[in-house]
């Protein structure tokens, strides 16, 4: 396992991802596998998806504005899916989301996937807190080459979305 990477803030050029999409909260998601269930569709048609611009798959979740919003229970977008250039239309069964050019806290999560909720409630919590800054209502996640959700050695990076 690589040492801990500490919380940095990056700004990034809007981009835009075509893939898998579905709403649920998180017990849900979990309990019918349904990001698994999405990457293994999207791996499936890979193919037609020829202009992607990379092979890494980005999981973006966005959550509605609600006051006291919990994951655990309330409904939220999320999109598993490629980076493709703008303007891409996507396939039949698919969805396109655009994520504008943005300041974002960056963090890679380093350990198993099933332990990604400590570097959510680090950013979420005490980085914001400490910050003085405030979510903007949406996160991605970035799986490539170092994605091994059930080894000590995955690694995955973690943006979340920073209101100006």
């Amino acid at each position: 396992m690589s040492a801990t990477i500490q919380p940095m803030v990056v700004t990034l050029p809007s981009f835009t991802v075509v893939g898998i999409s579905y709403e649920a909260n998180l017990n849900e998601i979990i309990e019918q596998q349904l990001g698994k269930s999405a990457h293994r569709t999207l791996q499936d048609r890979t193919g037609e998806l020829p202009s992607r611009l990379n092979d890494h798959v980005y999981l973006i979740q966005v959550y509605p504005k609600k006051k006291g919003f919990n994951p655990h229970v309330d409904a939220f977008t999320q999109v598993i899916g490629y980076v493709v250039p703008e303007g891409t239309t996507p396939p039949e069964g698919m969805s396109a989301r655009t994520l504008p050019e943005k300041q974002y806290v960056k963090m890679t999560h380093s350990g198993l996937e099933s332990e990604l909720g400590r570097t959510y409630d680090l950013l979420y919590g005490p980085w914001m807190q400490q910050s003085e800054r405030c979510p903007d209502g949406f996160d991605f996640e970035i799986w490539d080459e170092r994605y091994k959700p059930e080894q000590a050695n995955n690694e995955i990076d973690v943006f979340v979305a920073l209101f100006k």
